[in-house]
């Protein structure tokens, strides 16, 4: 998956819109700092803030949905300053002065408000917007970005003093080991513990990740590919768990399974951020055969490489089915990149996995208590557990598709 279930995200645009508050109110002159005289009751009436986007307009008064779930109606005054910034502006120097009706449903807004002398209404000191339609542009342009010129694996090793991390991309025959750099421009992001969303990502310094942690990056490679310098970096630590299905809780939206590795039960929950997919038959055996390649002796060995060779078209040609007989993205050459064929996959549904079924979850960290958050859940692997290397199942997960949750719409990276 490629962070690319997906854009500027709606973070990016909170980011902004209060970062360009906070600048405008510490760059003005400080005769415009002075409010006016006020009653009693406006002096103890504290200015708050709210982020969101807007859900209606109604004469004066305009009603926004907070990014934390709220609806908030607020009281627009002819004296109210409302501004219009781009995506991604650092201050108000290129601000545009608009009016109430230049807003519409669905602009993402920065609203300062305080109650009304009476107590009665919320008014609106100051407004900061993005136009909707803006903030779509820059999704798609990030979105687009994350595809060019993105990179992503398990990482096997970090090293703090040169800002250089080492990861595995790719798995069997076609694994490679990829240096990515840093530098102090280089934007770490860190998922939070039960959450497969990228506006749930914080900052994060370099020494919080870690070797087995999933990595995705965007910006240059070198020629060879052995080497990446990265302008963003977002990054989780993940758990990867194949197992056999002991119930389907529709209600619940939730799967619970028996851990192959642990042989204890795993409670996974379903989210409108989960990736849902179903192997064909074909396309797993394939993947197996690849599989049992690459865990004797040098990857890609002459039988084993002849084999996948003779299944992979195959395999791509059981793809093709499913994507309109269009071979995938990547699949260049006969081989196809795995994460980009599963993205690919027709979504299925919790109603299509069934007890005793065998899958394989890139999910969340969770808690043993209260289970893990699936990012992308993947059925029809039987022949791919069954050719893991020496019986470890969890070793097949190397060559799932995980996700990151990128600016790309898709969750999960081509997730949803």
């Amino acid at each position: 998956m490629y962070p690319m279930k997906r854009r500027i995200l709606h973070s990016i645009a909170i980011f902004a819109v209060a970062a360009i508050a906070a600048r405008a109110t510490s760059a003005r002159p400080a005769t415009a700092l002075a409010p006016p005289k006020q009653t009693a009751t406006q002096t103890q009436s504290p200015i708050t803030q709210q982020v969101g986007t807007v859900k209606a307009i109604s004469d004066n008064t305009l009603t926004i949905t907070s990014d934390a779930g709220a609806e908030v109606s607020v009281t627009v005054q002819d004296i109210t300053k409302i501004v219009q910034v781009a995506p991604g502006q650092k201050d108000l120097k290129s601000a545009v002065a608009i009016h109430l009706t230049d807003l519409q449903p669905g602009d993402r807004i920065l609203v300062r408000s305080r109650p009304s002398p009476d107590g009665k209404s919320t008014m609106a000191v100051g407004i900061i917007a993005m136009k909707a339609t803006d903030v779509a542009a820059k999704k798609t342009q990030e979105s687009d970005d994350w595809q060019k010129r993105g990179i992503g694996g398990l990482v096997s090793a970090v090293d703090p003093a040169t800002g250089s991390i080492t990861i595995s991309a790719g798995a069997g025959p076609t694994a490679k080991t990829v240096a990515v750099h840093t530098t102090k421009s280089t934007i770490l992001r860190r998922y939070a513990p039960d959450s497969v969303k990228f506006d749930d990502a914080k900052s994060a310094p370099l020494d919080q990740i870690k070797p087995g942690d999933q990595l995705r990056a965007r910006g240059a490679k070198s020629a060879d590919g052995s080497e990446f310098q990265a302008d963003e970096i977002v990054s989780g630590t993940f758990r990867n768990i194949s197992g056999i299905i002991i119930s389907v809780d529709s209600s619940a939206n939730t799967i619970t399974l028996t851990d192959l590795v642990t042989k204890k039960p795993v409670v996974v929950k379903i989210t409108n951020q989960s990736q849902l997919r179903k192997l064909p038959e074909r396309m797993a055996q394939f993947i197996a055969i690849r599989l049992k390649g690459a865990g004797v002796g040098a990857p890609g060995g002459a039988a084993s490489s002849s084999a996948a060779q003779t299944h992979e078209g195959a395999a791509g040609g059981a793809e093709g089915a499913t994507n309109g007989g269009q071979r995938p993205a990547g699949a260049g050459g006969g081989r196809a990149d795995f994460q980009q064929i599963v993205s690919r996959l027709p979504a299925a549904t919790l109603s299509d996995f069934q007890k005793g079924d065998a899958i394989m979850v890139v999910s969340t960290q969770g808690t043993d208590s209260g289970g893990v958050t699936a990012i992308t859940l993947l059925g029809g692997v039987e022949p791919i557990l069954a050719a893991a290397p020496a019986g470890n199942a969890s070793q097949a997960m190397t060559l799932s598709p995980w996700s990151l949750g990128a600016p790309t719409g898709d969750a999960a990276g081509g997730t949803q």
